[in-house]
């Protein structure tokens, strides 16, 4: 060393190794990370990825190599001199403190990691609103005090995506690692999340950014990192590499770039939509859903897509309006009236919405079957029960060894076929998927395209509710666009570009034509 750590990499991974019972995450790797540079680091789920920014962050100890930060060399880290060491981690689950207020989650970090881990019996309010403000204008936040004092429960969960962006900001970080951190951005957000990067560059700060969206990491460009089975296969320029080579590296196999929906033979109508309304939320929300087909919803955050599935889902029920299924009227005022009439809901956030991460496979997957799974004595028959689960994890393609494996056990892409298991296990009518792939790798998503077409072709009527406009081309047969709670368009998506689609979602004149 010759002292001058301007010239070495601000952190090197080397020869990393870490296994769990059976598993072997991580193989040798090795990696250096220069200051003021943005690496994207690419992976199937269960490539390593998660484990390599935890030992990194300090959440979990590395079984041989070592870490080297500036110089000093760590066989392990701990959280807290992860943190002192200037490293920041932004995680999918956000980490956030849920009955804290924003002010408290985005400027509380760096007094801990001021003080080793403890903060002061009194702390200046005034100094925590200052550092906050700084932090939330830099990601496009409110930074007035209304605002501050808001609870993170209170908020939805884009905005909480962007405060814990926020809290990485105001530690004042050397190195940032952002673990999917646009799942739930619009496209505007993202935009503005990709100004932050580069600002974050320019002042010689490290960003690791962990994500599933080819496009986004190269309009933020920088370098790729690829991981597959615990090794690093590839690393260079984002450039160097076409989103088919960068999808081929990172499964081992040759991925469809083309539609996967066929064209789909008009049927009777399973489910008719007139004049649904939530007041301040959507109004006037008229369509009509054919047997197998696969009809998208997008839309800004704003829109009222989101509220729309809930609504039809029985979470958030309409205020006005008449729902048709099967040529019946019905009402939808509860999640039991939804499932009742063989609706199935997929909700965005399949973390804290969804699935019951502490059971087993076998568990979540007859959540909604429960009833008809008791034997005469009350009791849940545990043959049949187990039967159902391993035919879902049969059908569906989720890789596990045993049903009776934790849910929190397996990747995102895996998680979310448990999920859809659940609801097929009704025989839907209907089956609503919101953001059917968010947090999802290459693979699993065309594993999950795949399934849904073979749905669609059993004949579900499929309402995808998504932002990602290529999962809508590639997959529906109609698009619908709501801007400010109303439907505004309607797209054939065959032959639709995403540009086209991308203009009309941001312009305030409709499309008239595919261009």
């Amino acid at each position: 060393m010759n002292g001058d750590k301007a010239s070495e990499p601000l952190l090197q991974v080397v020869g990393i190794h870490k296994r769990f019972t059976g598993v072997h995450a991580l193989r040798g790797v090795t990696l250096a990370f220069e200051r003021g540079q943005i690496y994207h680091l690419l992976g199937e789920n269960g490539c390593g990825k998660s484990t390599l920014i935890k030992i990194i962050s300090g959440a979990q100890p590395p079984d041989e190599g070592e870490l080297v930060i500036e110089g000093r060399h760590y066989a392990r880290l701990t959280p807290l001199q992860a943190l002192d060491a200037g490293i920041e981690t932004v995680y999918q689950d956000l980490s956030l403190l849920w009955n804290m207020s924003v002010t408290e989650n985005v400027a509380l970090t760096p007094e801990l990691a001021e003080h080793g881990g403890r903060l002061a019996r009194t702390l200046d309010r005034r100094v925590l609103a200052a550092t906050a403000a700084k932090a939330l204008e830099s990601v496009g936040l409110p930074s007035d005090a209304d605002f501050q004092a808001t609870l993170i429960e209170q908020l939805p969960l884009a905005t909480r995506q962007l405060v814990a962006i926020a809290r990485a900001i105001a530690s004042e970080a050397k190195f940032v690692i952002m673990d999917e951190p646009t799942t739930s951005l619009t496209q505007k957000e993202v935009a503005n999340l990709i100004e932050v990067l580069g600002a974050l560059r320019a002042q010689g700060v490290t960003v690791l950014f962990v994500s599933h969206k080819l496009d986004e990491c190269y309009a933020i460009g920088g370098e790729v990192v690829v991981l597959r089975d615990g090794q690093k296969v590839a690393q260079g320029p984002i450039t160097d590499y076409t989103k088919a080579q960068l999808s081929e590296l990172m499964t081992g196999r040759q991925l469809s770039q083309e539609r996967y929906r066929e064209a789909a033979s008009q049927s009777e109508v399973v489910l008719d939509v007139r004049d649904l309304a939530r007041r301040g939320q959507f109004r006037d929300i008229s369509f009509a859903l054919h047997r197998g087909e696969i009809l998208g919803v997008t839309g800004l955050l704003d829109s009222g897509r989101n509220e729309l599935a809930r609504a039809l889902a029985g979470v958030a029920p309409a205020d006005a309006g008449r729902i048709t299924l099967e040529g019946k009227p019905v009402t939808l005022a509860t999640p039991a009236d939804a499932k009742r009439h063989r609706i199935g809901y997929v909700p965005e956030d399949r973390l804290s919405e969804g699935l019951f991460l502490d059971k087993s496979i076998r568990e979540n997957v007859i959540t909604a079957m429960i009833s008809s799974l008791r034997d005469r004595f009350g009791q849940i028959d545990r043959k049949r029960s187990r039967a159902l689960a391993e035919r879902t994890v049969k059908e569906l393609q989720i890789a596990t060894p045993d049903v009776d494996r934790a849910v929190q056990s397996l990747s995102g892409g895996n998680q979310q076929r448990v999920l859809i298991g659940r609801w097929l296990a009704i025989d839907p009518h209907v089956l609503i998927l919101h953001g059917p792939t968010v947090g999802v790798d290459v693979g699993s998503k065309d594993i999950i395209y795949r399934i849904v077409q073979r749905l669609s072709q059993q004949g579900i009527g499929i309402l995808l509710i998504s932002d990602d406009l290529p999962e809508l081309l590639q997959n529906c047969d109609r698009i619908l666009m709501m801007k400010k709670g109303r439907v505004v368009g309607e797209y054939g998506a065959e032959g639709l570009t995403e540009a086209a689609l991308y203009r009309a979602l941001l312009s305030d004149a409709p499309l008239s034509e595919p261009a």
